[in-house]
């Protein structure tokens, strides 16, 4: 199989996000120039700066989400500062879940949660996907879970 993208929505709602934490952390510098601590310019620098960051934080993030399944394993790539390849064997693979939060369902997308064999918290999630997409992938993965394990693996 080829290398999968994921959909380019899913770039707008991390913008989307940097926009809101960006006037979230904004706040405290309007607040200490409302009493008069800071210049008036410090605000509009700081909203700007926290802007530029995280809409270029969100824009190489989706450049580098990346993700593949071969016969043997699901593999990851994503990561701006710090990269993160991820291999999957198909093995220890638990079981698989679509997934669409109130914000995927608004953007219309979904992720899809691959639970692996091992400690707490080993799972992986692959988001910015089409409903459909996200539950073909997961009926992809359970096919060749079973396969790669026999009957019982999913």
């Amino acid at each position: 199989m080829t290398t999968q993208r994921l959909h380019p929505r899913v770039r707008a709602v991390w913008v989307l996000r940097a926009v809101v934490a960006a006037l979230v952390l904004s706040a405290p510098v309007a607040v200490a120039f409302y009493f008069g601590y800071l210049p008036r310019w410090a605000p509009a620098v700081a909203g700007v700066g926290f802007l530029l960051i995280g809409v270029g934080h969100a824009i190489l993030r989706y450049r580098r989400w990346s993700y593949e399944i071969r016969e043997d394993a699901l593999y990851l790539d994503r990561g701006v500062i710090t990269q993160v390849r991820t291999t999957v064997p198909l093995v220890r693979i638990q079981h698989v879940d679509s997934r669409r939060g109130p914000i995927e369902r608004g953007a219309g997308l979904a992720s899809c949660v691959v639970y692996t064999a091992g400690s707490r918290g080993a799972d992986v999630r692959i988001p910015g996907l089409t409903p459909t997409g996200a539950s073909d992938l997961r009926e992809e993965l359970k096919r060749l879970a079973i396969r790669a394990d026999g009957e019982d693996a999913v």
